[in-house]
């Protein structure tokens, strides 16, 4: 049975207690034996190099400098690391080697709250398979970006709340190597009603059991 760690904390806006629940019960629905913490500290318990799987639910919060290493450590060994939206791709701001992991960082959102396309770039990946493109209504989320991310789906800016990135292609969904690890990453999710939508709760569901740790 595999194990995974999810961690929530930071900004309530994000809802990330919530956003855990849900989290949680598709891992147990998928054979996960799961652990629930809301601290940071979590990140540096002696379970952490074990774990299969490590899912922040963290937004805007700050992390210890044995805490952040500890967590890259575990990943470069070969746990997996996934997540979404600010809660994985904007948590800690200050600490460069957890966004180098990651493979991005949240910068801006023009227009908060919009209706924006999300385009399938990878329809063969098995992540997204059998997935179209879609509309979605959210935070369309403006990135720093890793060039080496294996980009699987990717959103295009209008220029209607920002005229100067009229046309720019942003990332959305990705994967990534990180050492040993497997690193997923989907800007979808604000809050946690967005899971009802099918094709964000499928892509989430899917990356997370591609991250986890895989038997030798």
């Amino acid at each position: 049975m595999p194990n995974a760690l999810i961690v929530w904390g930071g900004w309530s806006g994000h809802q990330p207690e919530e956003c855990s629940e849900v989290v949680s019960k598709m891992l147990l629905e998928d054979g996960f034996d799961v652990r629930v913490e809301n601290s940071t500290a979590a990140f540096n318990d002696d379970i952490l190099p074990g774990m299969d799987l490590i899912v922040p639910i963290v937004t805007m919060s700050s992390i210890q400098k044995e805490e952040v290493k500890a967590l890259c450590s575990a990943v470069e060994a070969g746990a997996g690391l996934a997540g979404f939206h600010g809660q994985m791709g904007d948590s800690f701001r200050d600490a460069v080697d957890y966004q180098f992991m990651v493979g991005g960082q949240w910068v801006s959102h023009p227009g908060n709250i919009i209706d924006y396309r999300v385009d399938v770039t990878r329809p063969d990946d098995p992540i997204m398979q059998g997935i179209d493109s879609f509309d979605y209504h959210s935070e369309q989320y403006y990135m720093h970006i890793d060039p080496s991310n294996e980009v699987l789906a990717t959103t295009t800016f209008t220029g209607d709340h920002a005229s100067w990135i009229n046309g720019v292609v942003m990332p959305v969904i990705w994967k990534r190597r990180h050492g040993k690890g497997r690193v997923f990453y989907s800007s979808l999710g604000h809050v946690a009603a967005e899971f009802e939508n099918p094709a964000m709760r499928t892509i989430t569901r899917r990356g997370l059991n591609w991250a986890t740790r895989k038997a030798a």
